[in-house]
């Protein structure tokens, strides 16, 4: 049996990859630290209010969240604990005996979502578009929608 081929990355690939990952890395703790200093909870309550307010009547399944987001299981369960306790969702009973759930926006969340946003589209321009011309903003996206 022969032994498979080992594929590595080339030098170019290698750095775009790792310019991609301190990009990344970069841009979310500016971001994170623009909404700490207005005030503002985490970047990810505003992801899973953000999706909750764009689905059909404001409501997902807790799975449909954790796949929409890049958020794992562990870590949305109890963000959805801590967005209940702030009045931001409510939870509603699926089905007939109660085992799956609904996770609802309120009208609470609604308003913090368009609140956080203020702050995120400033934060998202100074640390993004301000560096970036329209062109290249349109170039840089279409090449990381080859990644989907």
């Amino acid at each position: 049996m022969k032994e498979e081929e080992i594929s590595v990355p080339t030098m170019a690939t290698t750095e775009a990859w790792i310019g991609l990952m301190r990009a990344q890395q970069r841009v979310l703790a500016a971001i994170e630290k623009d909404f700490k200093t207005a005030g503002l909870p985490p970047l990810g309550w505003y992801d899973v209010l953000w999706e909750l307010a764009k689905a059909e009547d404001g409501r997902l399944r807790p799975f449909e969240i954790e796949a929409r987001t890049l958020l794992a299981q562990y870590n949305l369960s109890r963000l959805i604990d801590r967005l209940e306790r702030e009045g931001l969702v409510r939870r509603e009973a699926f089905d007939e005996d109660g085992r799956g759930q609904w996770v609802v926006i309120t009208e609470a969340g609604r308003a913090m979502q368009a609140r956080i946003w203020q702050t995120y589209a400033q934060s998202i321009e100074r640390h993004v578009g301000a560096r970036l011309s329209e062109g290249e903003a349109r170039e840089l996206a279409a090449l990381l929608s080859r990644f989907k």
